[in-house]
């Protein structure tokens, strides 16, 4: 946009803060928060080294894993507090507790301090992955209550680039350290926070209600951000090929961050529009009568109803208590069980299957990629069963719990080659999972006190990481890996790693994860049945509804005092 002539500075600098202060640099700025925000998605590229220095088994992990997981889904108090202060307040909570957490087990695995008790190490972890939960509070809640009739797209946007941080951090971690896996924890640890602290400060609730073009702009985003996306897969797949240098590594780096930020020449185009739109209001125009229709309810209605509908705003332990969450509930942690036993073993099961050791690497980042798609496709998808066929949400729930069951088996049965497809199915569930389970508590009980119910969904996450990634494959592994080691008449020396090798070590237990996953569909399934009345509804009527009196009581002040100022 050129502004030119004697107008030209002002007009500039208009249009500059009109950009800096508007709901679409909000968007993009929580774009940048998240893309470096998924450290707790990369317990894979350090989980090595952690087992290796401290000398611990593979339960001993998996309790480790389980505190990562434990932090990064423990987030009430986030929401509680995020009820009653601005956003930037759990944001710059999150920022301390990530550089804490992960600057303590940096130093652990340095050996700069002793060596902590397991205890420590726990707490460490679990603080570090809880400002994952003042993250999403801050960014992803605010944002879908500023565009809550795109709600699916936007949390599948916002959780895509969180997915992508584990890409986006390891070419950074490759062009500022090469290769050393202990100076990546030091990397988690101050990177998001310093990104956080850049950018919280435009993470607000704006008051102006949707726009008819929003939705566009949304469709644009994913466009963006699928080029990305692509240009990181095709980087993996280079990178594993090649052995790039230091100076290769800067230039593609480079690269990336280009593409990182080119979701603000959306954002440019937006605001433009609406600086245009705005001026061509500067006369005020013609006086509209506004007729305002006030519902009358009748006697049945009006009168105090203690049964809460789908969709309407619930309490907090309204919703807690009734049978679709906890319904929703048992799914979830047959889902996300499943799926996190594969992100949080999926180095040690690569050792174990035979796999070179640089194809870790691989894995966790294709897990990455598909865990975005996985994200953004739902986020498309959903809204079209939901908008168009009008099916109920919940079914794309029990679609991927199907699905699912696939990955597990390559990896029960050591399938050749497997474990690159398995990491893509479960990468892609994965991502579907969360923005589908998010999308319907917001869906089925309001959008007053969704920064508390969301973090109350990311409970059951923990409990099926604990119930399937550490009572499950850790003390299996564990076992077969004491079985192997009795059979070569060895036996283990206190703070020796504890190794298994063969397809044996994780056979049972992905069969096991996959009758679990089973189980969890069918739960979901009742969901769906019983959800398909709501869902054949209009669910966005109602924010359509005030998009509308918003822009009619945006015209009345125009009449009245003259071109207002806008926050886009």
């Amino acid at each position: 946009m050129v502004f030119s002539g004697k107008h030209g500075w002002e007009n500039t600098k208009g249009f500059t803060l009109q950009v800096l202060t508007g709901r679409w640099f909000m968007v993009f700025s929580s774009f940048m928060i998240m893309s470096v925000s998924g450290a707790s998605y990369m317990f894979g590229l350090y989980s090595r080294e952690i087992k290796s220095v401290l000398g611990y088994d593979q339960t001993t992990l998996t309790l480790l894993s389980f505190f990562k997981d434990l932090g990064a889904n423990i987030g009430i108090l986030s929401g509680l507090l995020n009820e009653v202060t601005p956003p930037w307040v759990v944001l710059s909570i999150g920022g301390v507790l990530n550089f804490f957490g992960y600057f303590m087990i940096w130093l652990a695995v340095t050996r700069k301090i002793p060596k902590p008790p397991i205890w420590n190490m726990c707490l460490y972890i679990f603080i570090g992955a809880n400002s994952h939960c003042s993250t999403n509070t801050g960014a992803l809640v605010t944002s879908v209550k500023n565009f809550p009739g795109s709600r699916g797209v936007v949390i599948g946007l916002l959780g895509g680039y969180l997915s992508l941080s584990g890409a986006i951090i390891t070419q950074l971690y490759y062009a500022f350290y090469g290769d050393d896996s202990k100076s990546l924890i030091l990397l988690m640890a101050w990177l998001p926070a310093a990104i956080t602290f850049v950018f919280m400060p435009v993470i607000k609730h704006h008051k102006r209600a949707e726009q008819p073009n929003d939705s566009k702009a949304f469709y644009n985003f994913l466009y963006v951000s699928l080029i990305f996306a692509g240009f990181l897969m095709i980087m993996i797949i280079v990178q594993k090929c090649f052995n790039f240098t230091k100076s290769e590594y800067y230039v593609t780096t480079f690269v990336m961050l280009l593409l990182l930020i080119l979701p603000l020449a959306v954002v440019i185009l937006e605001e433009q529009r609406i600086w245009k739109s705005k001026k061509e209001n500067i006369h005020p125009p013609k006086p509209l009568n506004i007729i305002t229709q006030t519902h009358q309810a009748s006697g049945k209605e009006s009168s105090k109803n203690q049964t809460i509908r789908r969709g309407e705003d619930h309490t907090i332990l309204e919703a807690i208590f009734s049978l679709d969450m906890m319904t929703l509930f048992v799914a979830t942690i047959c889902g996300f069980g499943g799926t996190f036993t594969v992100a949080n073993n999926l180095s040690q099961i690569g050792l174990s299957l035979g796999y070179p050791a640089r194809s870790i690497t691989t894995f966790v980042s294709l897990m990455a990629i598909w865990i975005y798609l996985g994200k953004v496709t739902q986020g498309v998808i959903s809204e079209f069963i939901i908008t168009k066929l009008k099916f109920p949400r919940p079914l794309m729930l029990t679609s991927v719990l199907i699905l699912s069951c696939f990955g597990h088996l390559l990896i029960a049965f050591d399938v050749p080659n497997g474990l690159y497809v398995a990491s893509i199915i479960i990468g892609f569930c994965f991502g579907v999972h969360s923005p589908v389970l998010f999308s319907i508590i917001s869906e089925l009980f309001g959008l007053k006190y969704y920064s508390t119910l969301y973090n109350v969904g990311s409970i059951a996450s923990p409990i099926g990481s604990y119930l399937l990634s550490v009572r499950v494959a850790g003390y299996l592994y564990d076992k077969e890996a004491t079985k192997q080691m009795a059979a070569l008449g060895l036996k283990r020396k206190q703070g020796q790693e504890l190794n298994c090798n063969g397809s044996e070590c994780y056979k049972l237990t992905f069969i096991i994860v996959t009758a679990v996953s089973l189980f969890g569909a069918l739960v979901s399934l009742t969901l769906v049945f019983r959800t398909r009345e709501f869902y054949k509804g209009d669910i966005y009527k109602k924010f359509r509804e005030e998009a509308r009196n918003s822009e009619h009581e945006l015209v009345v002040t125009q009449n009245m005092v003259g071109p207002a100022s806008n926050d886009g």
